[in-house]
């Protein structure tokens, strides 16, 4: 059986599915981005219970790396530089969940060649060494990550699928096939692990992407970073595939997608410089051969 963390990385950013349209409950008008409510049937999982599980399986994991080394201390200059996103981009998570103002936000970085990210519901962030290493994000494309990530959680797509019971079989143990832990892990999930054991719907991936751009976008960062996000993605994909995306390939639809919904984040982002969308100049990432996005 795979370990809750392998499971978990499945239903991240990464696992790429393709877009539709979520459905559910009439879309609130607001500027930005516009997007359907979540099913109703979410609210038949406690939202309370299922943040606590979620940060008792947060420490466990916490816990677990320490013990192996990898997780990396709080003064690292990496740490302090994906914590320092997180502030930016916080104080917008509320339009999209009343809850999320008492969360109890945490960020921490392990030090392992995977290349992804999650977030809990609750507001527990991973990032893994790999995706920052590997694919030489910029400030701007690792926003783009937790935004996603964070999307997830304030929109609450576990809580949703939970209530829909996609649910597998118990006994998960927490980062047992990434960090090597064997049965240790087994020792310390505590109840809820099979909160993870799920994988999102193609309409949950297209909310947190669109969603992720608007509070990025919000937070003063450029959500034209998605592309070259993406391209980077692509450019790993070809050389040497992970895992992940060998079973679910990112494919031009995505980029494609975050281009379509550009016209309605780009006016928040130039808001929040100070400036017009017409004064802003192409975005370029940080790797050579990649075009500068307008």
């Amino acid at each position: 059986m795979k370990s809750f963390l392998a499971l978990f990385l499945s239903l991240s950013l990464f696992s790429a599915a393709p877009f539709a349209t979520a459905r559910g409950e009439p879309a609130s008008v607001q500027d930005g981005i516009n997007v359907e409510e979540g099913s109703r049937l979410r609210k038949l999982v406690p939202a309370q219970q299922l943040e606590e599980q979620a940060a008792q399986q947060y420490a466990a994991l916490k816990k677990e790396a320490a013990q192996k080394d990898v997780l990396v201390p709080e003064n690292h200059p990496q740490v302090q530089r994906l914590r320092a996103i997180a502030k930016r981009i916080i104080p917008h998570t509320e339009r999209w969940n009343e809850r999320a103002d008492q969360w109890p936000w945490e960020v921490n970085l392990i030090a392992l060649k995977e290349v992804n990210a999650f977030c809990m519901p609750g507001g527990k962030i991973a990032f893994f060494g790999g995706l920052l290493e590997t694919l030489k994000l910029t400030d701007d494309e690792v926003a783009i990550v937790m935004g996603h990530e964070i999307a997830h959680a304030l929109r609450e797509h576990a809580r949703e699928r939970m209530a829909k019971g996609s649910l597998l079989s118990l006994g998960a143990t927490i980062g047992s096939a990434v960090l090597g832990l064997g049965d240790i892990g087994q020792a310390v999930v505590g109840q809820g692990a099979q909160l993870w054991m799920l994988k999102f719907s193609r309409g949950h991936e297209t909310d947190a992407d669109v969603v992720g751009l608007d509070i990025v976008a919000r937070a003063g960062f450029d959500p034209r970073a998605g592309v070259t996000l993406w391209q980077k993605m692509s450019a790993l994909n070809k050389s040497a595939p992970p895992q992940w995306m060998s079973t679910h390939p990112a494919g031009k639809n995505r980029i494609a997608q975050i281009r379509k919904h550009l016209p309605s984040v780009m006016p928040l982002y130039a808001k929040s410089r100070g400036t017009t969308v017409a004064a802003l100049s192409p975005y370029q990432t940080n790797v050579k051969g990649i075009a500068p996005v307008k």
